[in-house]
């Protein structure tokens, strides 16, 4: 404990005069020192409110006889990010996050945490942080945003970007844009689809960090605020038992988190962040394991941007217990993994209830009897690329078309947007990667705009960049090696014929081995001129198909 180290005995007073300074009282020096690590700010919208999330977490650590201690962390917001210059901060931000939280731990002893996250790399980078300091901690996100309403319909991010693909095509005029602009994001919260925030605390809950409701109670909803008070006295029991996120983030429960992936159909993000979580945690994740669990895994749920609902119909449905408990009538996920509720799974889901069939399917009648998420390989990926496959057209499954080559995404949205994208194409996007963008951006500009043009049923986009979660339609990323690696994307030509075969797992660039063999040869890798954080991140950054961890 933290008083027996920096607290108590005579060499600890010069400590404990800083506590005071701090006006911590003799007593709340003696308990338990909680930190709750706070990623409030006011420009990411499901941020804005966790300044409640963190008060209310001080109540609970306090009720249950513990000292609160607030320290921050930074987050981006994707959605504001996308589309420029500012997407290539998005991702490095995982690890500074994960960085900074260590260093901070590292430096104040604390006894436990509370980790109070909410958007894409604030999640995937506590868990990276709880793993590698590994003192009991709990995490209670912020909660999602409630869908919108546009024309009586149900609406979110990813409309609205596919909102401006339909004004650039002639279909909707700028009144009707105005109208989606302000109608789309009604509340604070991460947005309402199952998209990388989302899913990540979705998957917190699978993984046994979170408490029930983690990741489906709405962010406005008061159920929010006692679910915080809750982690916040649940976090001491965790003190007590000694009770470690490496006892919890097991194999077993990643595998666990990657089964509950395909079921939810998340982002393809997932298949960056578990993996990296996974490093921490010393457990080897092999990316093919996505499409051996996917094989055996029915797809539950099309939440949005896959289908028309929301997270708040499937909180109302059970959220992700009863998703779990669909599982387990297949005997697809281990039950006895350990939880932040000193429970097993098995304990936490038994009275799970399944209350919406038509947005959670049962077992037996899912939307598809394999998973939501595919890994492709081939001469185009050799080391392996992803799909959400639960967001793609029937039609588009299996696709095969000429190549229309671009060197980053702003040349790509400019023929989009200029009407030079036909049907039957295949958009390659290239120096995106993790280290060639660097930073691995986001597509979600020219994979909204040719969904809102009306080409989702007949154009491809691949890249070594990434997608949103709002993405949906035949967009394969990750694709590995990347460019600035000497990857085959980088040959690509326009004209190429690229071969897509999602159900059996194929990325194929349709030249012969020898034509394929001579472009290697003579290939040299564009270089960028580089500064600051990037120039230290692309310098050290693994590939896509390792999740983008650092190497050190």
């Amino acid at each position: 404990m933290i008083k027996d180290t920096i607290v108590n005995g005579p060499q600890n007073a010069p400590h404990r005069s800083l506590y005071h300074a701090l006006g911590l009282t003799k007593e709340e020096q003696q308990r338990p020192l909680i930190g709750i690590v706070s990623s409030y700010n006011e420009i990411v919208p499901g941020h804005m409110n966790l300044d409640k999330i963190v008060e209310a977490v001080k109540l609970g650590v306090a009720m249950a006889g513990g000292t609160p201690i607030v320290f921050p962390a930074i987050a981006v917001c994707d959605g504001i990010a996308m589309g420029h210059e500012g997407m290539k901060y998005s991702l490095v931000t995982r690890d500074l996050i994960a960085d900074s939280t260590e260093a901070m731990v590292r430096a104040h002893g604390f006894d436990g945490l509370v980790m109070v996250p909410n958007c894409d790399k604030n999640v995937p980078g506590l868990l990276m942080a709880a793993a590698r300091v590994n003192i009991p901690t709990i995490f209670v996100s912020g909660g999602p945003m409630l869908a919108g309403r546009v024309d009586g319909k149900k609406t979110s991010l990813s409309s609205m970007f596919e909102a401006v693909g339909s004004y650039t095509a002639g279909k909707i005029d700028e009144a009707q844009l105005t109208v989606c602009e302000e109608n789309t994001c009604p509340t604070c919260g991460s947005c309402s689809g199952m998209y990388t925030a989302n899913s990540m605390n979705c998957l917190t809950e699978v993984l046994g960090m979170g408490l029930r409701g983690n990741g489906t109670i709405p962010a406005v909803y008061s159920a929010r605020i006692e679910l915080a008070k809750h982690a916040g006295m649940q976090v001491l029991e965790l003190v007590k038992k000694n009770i470690r996120p490496r006892d919890i983030m097991t194999a077993a429960a990643i595998r666990n988190a990657l089964t509950a992936d395909m079921a939810l159909g998340c982002s393809t993000n997932s298949m960056l962040h578990l993996p990296a979580i996974a490093n921490e945690c010393g457990v080897d994740f092999d990316l093919d394991m996505a499409n051996r669990i996917s094989a055996v895994t029915p797809n539950l749920c099309h939440l949005a941007p896959a289908g028309p609902t929301y997270m708040e119909d499937l909180n109302q449905a059970g959220g992700v217990y009863a998703v779990l408990k669909e599982l387990t009538k297949g005997g697809l996920l281990d039950t006895s993994v350990m939880t932040v509720t000193g429970k097993t799974l098995g304990e936490n889901i038994a009275s799970a209830v399944n209350r919406d069939e038509t947005v959670i399917r049962p077992y037996a009648n899912p939307y598809s009897p394999t998973g939501g998420i595919a890994v492709l390989r081939g001469n185009l990926a050799p080391e392996g690329s992803v799909v959400k496959r639960s967001a793609v057209a029937p039609e588009m499954l299996v696709h095969q078309g000429p190549a229309r080559v671009f060197e980053c995404e702003e040349e790509a949205q400019a023929a989009i947007n200029a009407g030079r994208i036909q049907a039957g194409d295949v958009v390659v996007i290239r120096y995106e990667g993790p280290k060639g963008g660097p930073g691995m951006r986001e597509m979600l500009n020219p994979t909204s705009a040719i969904m809102g043009m009306g080409l989702g049923s007949s154009v491809a986009l691949i890249t070594d960049g990434r997608f949103s979660g709002a993405t949906r339609g035949a967009c394969i990323g990750h694709v590995s090696p990347e460019a600035a690696s000497g990857g085959a994307i980088g040959v690509v030509r326009d004209g190429d014929i690229i071969s897509i075969d999602i159900p059996n797992s194929r990325l194929e660039l349709k030249i012969s081995d020898e034509e394929l063999a001579a472009r290697m040869a003579a290939f040299v890798p564009r270089k960028r001129e580089l500064s600051g954080y990037l120039k230290r991140y692309a310098a050290m950054v693994s590939s896509g198909a390792k999740g983008a961890i650092l190497n050190v």
